[in-house]
């Protein structure tokens, strides 16, 4: 139960980081480093998640690195 209310809030946590990104286009005060290497960790802990068949881990991971990914391809794309 508290795994899965920790998963809830850092998995909520990256929403309006990704919205701010995404409206306004501007990611110079996001660590290009900090978020490849966040997006890789989020995917190897959804695998994880995966092969102990450990649902809160799978949705909380995959939806977290969606946010990530997201807010990464944006740093890219509007460096």
């Amino acid at each position: 139960m508290i795994g899965s209310i920790a998963a809830f809030f850092t998995t909520l946590a990256f929403v309006p980081q990704a919205m701010k990104v995404i409206k306004t286009k501007d990611t110079s005060g996001i660590s290009l480093g900090m978020y490849t290497m966040s997006v890789i960790g989020l995917l190897l802990w959804a695998i994880h998640g995966i092969r102990i068949n450990d649902i809160a881990l799978i949705i909380a991971n995959t939806i977290t690195f969606i946010l990530s990914a997201t807010i990464l391809t944006c740093k890219i794309k509007y460096k």
